[in-house]
């Protein structure tokens, strides 16, 4: 499930990103998407590739990781995001869910870290 009005197009300076073409009030869910469960010892496999930029960490105890499906991979990272994601392990799902309203052309960005508010600094911007 992905609402129809999210569209994706270059985003400056961050390759493609994820917008949207009308506004979206706070507390929406724009998309469920499936995931693919790995074990670790396939994650060590996994940040050997480029594939690394794209999984996400999975299960209570954040030993396994997980690819989402669905347009997930294409949300663009900012510590201020307008939208956050919640993963339910029972059914391998991800769910993003905007956090404040979004306008119309605005992109539509998540926190890596995982709450849209947490402005620990990720690997890639750690110098």
């Amino acid at each position: 499930m992905i609402l129809s009005c999210l569209f994706i197009t270059e985003s400056p300076g961050k390759g493609r990103g994820m917008f949207t073409n009308e506004r979206i009030v706070a507390d929406t869910i724009i998309e469920i998407a499936p995931v693919i469960v790995m074990a670790a010892t396939e994650r060590i496999l996994l940040d050997q590739t480029l594939l690394h930029n794209y999984i996400f960490e999975w299960g209570t105890d954040k030993t396994q990781c997980c690819m989402a499906l669905g347009m997930v991979p294409i949300y663009n990272h900012s510590y201020n995001s307008n939208c956050e994601y919640f993963m339910d392990y029972s059914t391998e799902t991800m769910m993003i869910k905007t956090v404040r309203n979004i306008e119309k052309g605005d992109e539509v960005f998540i926190n890596y870290n995982g709450d849209f508010d947490d402005s620990a600094l990720l690997w890639f911007d750690v110098s």
